[in-house]
């Protein structure tokens, strides 16, 4: 069997790129040939899986959500069996699924482990996404926080660049479909989920990535919302972050289902896995089991 290592050396603080060698020696116990390739930016990545994914068994990757992200895109919907080292700053994608964060420990599920076919996004019909596609507050510190911050302070970087630079929550018209739900109105933050964590927070904990649907949440806001409705918008933020997407509050709208279309104004960014994605109208979709990718023996939910 043959098996193809791609890893970004730039994801979280170089800690992947310093294990190659263990990570290497590691998979030639499983496999009868193990190529390795340091991608030497994330589209050189896409490029590579595009080109070759085709000639191996098993692909393993490090790097973080962005570059699980990159090699769903180089997949184009081919369906070859996974193995993923987490390696970036936060890692939401491992989280929802329980693989270890450490080098070893993930190394060990990809031995040991199971392969599980998974649901993705499929997103306007041409990208793709694992876990997320996010309009709103706070999306961009994702992709806008510099990589020298993150090898710094991790995680909290992404917190500082938030306070730094969104604290002004845009708000932005809404008109979303999801089966039979139908809503119009305004937002500052738009999730449509396929996973339980996002940004590092377990907000959509009950769902499972093979149960062929997805959450779509909607914080609304006025349009022009005086200091009491900004406010609320804070507090309605924090408690979905902190108590997941089913918490009750009245500006917080939660739908579930194979799809949804979301038509915004043109000038509205989106992020997909944490990356910087399409603008505009946006239409998600659920692909079901579409990616094949090993997890723990004994995870029994995924």
């Amino acid at each position: 069997m043959d098996c193809l290592y791609l890893y970004n050396p730039n994801s979280g603080r170089g800690r992947v790129a310093r294990k190659r060698a263990y990570i290497e020696k590691q998979l030639k116990t499983a496999y009868d040939r193990v190529n390795v390739y340091a991608a030497a930016d994330a589209q050189d990545l896409e490029a590579y899986v595009r080109a070759h994914a085709e000639r191996y068994d098993t692909i393993v990757f490090s790097g973080g959500d962005g570059t699980f992200n990159c090699i769903l895109q180089g997949l184009e919907g081919r369906k070859v069996r996974l193995g993923y080292i987490p390696g970036g700053t936060v890692n939401d994608v491992a989280r929802s699924l329980g693989i270890p964060r450490s080098v070893r420990g993930a190394v060990r599920t990809i031995l040991t482990g199971r392969a599980e076919p998974l649901d993705c996004l499929r997103l306007n019909g041409t990208h793709y996404a694992m876990y997320v596609a996010a309009a709103g507050a706070f999306t961009n510190a994702t992709y806008s926080t510099p990589q020298s911050q993150k090898r710094i302070f991790g995680r909290l970087a992404y917190a500082f660049r938030a306070i730094r630079k969104n604290m002004k929550l845009e708000v932005f018209p809404v008109h979303a479909v999801c089966g039979k739900d139908v809503l119009d109105t305004h937002a500052v933050l738009v999730l449509a989920i396929n996973g339980r964590s996002v940004a590092g927070f377990p907000i959509n904990r009950k769902a499972s990535m093979q149960d062929g649907t997805l959450e779509f949440v909607v914080v609304e806001q006025k349009p022009k919302p005086n200091v009491w409705q900004k406010l609320g918008a804070y507090l309605s933020l924090v408690a979905l972050f902190l108590f997941g997407c089913r918490v009750k509050k009245r500006n917080i709208k939660f739908f579930r289902g194979s799809s949804v279309q979301v038509g915004t104004a043109e000038d509205v960014v989106w992020d997909h896995d944490g990356e910087e994605g399409t603008c505009g109208d946006m239409s998600v979709e659920i692909c079901p089991r579409a990616v094949e990718l090993i997890v723990p023996k004994k995870r029994k939910k995924i």
